[in-house]
């Protein structure tokens, strides 16, 4: 009986990974730099490395932060697909840009391949490279925590204040106090300065 179960659940595990495999697509993307004279190598390049539909971004430099066609594409991406560029720089407008694209497709499930360095996350090679790009993704957020923290750590040396901005100034606080205590109402005082009365109180008790 046991035995059976196991073999049940290994028939339904292929045919759902034949499925997977079946119903996954190939998508390229392509980036035309202003520099760039044509598209039509990379085009052709990603034509003959299976894709059938090709996103295309024309006139961009890799710095340009809206590009529609990549953002379509990234969108259009499901888990067992594969993206695939003609070379890396066509994808990251920097080293950490590339890093957290190809970090986001690996959790993902969203295989890549880049024709020009000959990378393939379904080659060992391709897989150990995914392994690194999950490594310095990592200690990219790592870092950016570490500076945010000495960040604030030497803005509060410095005397600034982090939080939402008090609604009442110091001035304003002494005024609404002086007039509490000269007999007026604290809802009437609250109103008078544009504000709730639980701000009004919370500003007199701070």
């Amino acid at each position: 009986m046991h035995h059976c179960a196991n073999a049940r659940k290994h028939r339904a595990l292929n045919v759902a990974n034949v499925y997977c495999k079946m119903n996954s697509m190939k998508y390229g993307y392509a980036r035309v730099s202003t520099e760039d004279q044509n598209s039509a190598m990379q085009l052709a390049a990603l034509s003959k490395a299976g894709c059938k539909t090709i996103f295309k971004d024309d006139g961009l430099s890799g710095v340009m932060t809206k590009r529609p066609a990549l953002l379509r594409c990234l969108k259009k991406l499901e888990h067992g697909d594969t993206l695939t560029v003609w070379r890396l720089d066509r994808l990251g407008r920097s080293l950490r840009d590339l890093i957290a694209m190809l970090d986001d497709l690996k959790h993902r499930g969203v295989k890549f391949r880049s024709l020009t360095e000959a990378i393939d996350t379904e080659t060992p090679t391709g897989r150990a490279m995914w392994q690194m790009i999950g490594v310095l993704a990592e200690l990219e957020r790592s870092l950016i925590s570490e500076r945010t923290r000495a960040g604030v750590k030497a803005a509060r040396g410095r005397g600034v204040k982090f939080g939402r901005k008090p609604k009442l100034t110091p001035q304003q606080i002494d005024h609404a106090r002086q007039m509490i205590d000269a007999g007026e109402r604290r809802e009437d005082v609250a109103a008078l300065f544009n504000v709730d009365r639980t701000t009004l109180y919370r500003a007199l008790n701070s």
